[in-house]
């Protein structure tokens, strides 16, 4: 899985249409979503998917058409996301109607057309379910210890040192099942 961390937009034009794409990171969502409303009043559409990860792990998903007959844009939209594998992440598409009908079919091409530009420009990243693990251990372990967190590319939350040393580790599950 893999998700945006800042904004990226692209825009493409089809039969006189003008399709402006924005992925965002989802937490940014609502807001982005009224700052565009604001930025183009002229609009026609404003459609949008998202996925996100909730506190048990479960993938959420949504999407709006916001006028478009149904099922033309938002679900197709989402459907990109879900093959892309990105998470955590929001598309935001507005239209500007160019005066030319589509027909259900070209609107399902030209939404999925401007999710794939956008998504082809965005840096991703890699999504980590990432997990805390404390470990206690003895003064004279601590250069060993520290040296084998060091190659697993492990962050060290916090280090404690009493007459034994307490780590706050922060990593995957795999790595932290090698400490």
């Amino acid at each position: 899985m893999k998700f945006v961390q800042e904004e990226f937009s692209n825009t493409i034009e089809i039969k006189k249409s003008k399709f402006i794409a924005h992925l965002i990171a989802y937490d940014k969502f609502d807001a982005r979503l009224q700052t565009l409303k604001k930025e183009h009043p002229k609009a026609r559409h404003f459609i949008y998917a998202y996925r996100y990860l909730n506190e048990f792990n479960q993938v959420v998903e949504n999407c709006s058409d916001d006028g478009e007959p149904k099922n033309s844009s938002g679900k197709p939209s989402l459907r990109v996301l879900s093959g892309e594998d990105v998470i955590n992440s929001a598309v935001i598409i507005i239209r500007y109607f160019g005066g030319v009908k589509l027909g259900v079919g070209g609107l399902i091409r030209a939404y999925i057309q401007a999710v794939n530009e956008v998504c082809k420009n965005a840096k991703f990243c890699l999504y980590q379910d990432l997990q805390t693990k404390t470990i206690t251990l003895e003064h004279s372990e601590l250069s060993k210890i520290l040296y084998k967190i060091k190659q697993l590319d492990i962050q060290i939350l916090n280090k404690e040192f009493t007459n034994r040393v307490t780590l706050t580790l922060q990593a995957s599950k795999e790595k932290l099942d090698l400490i």
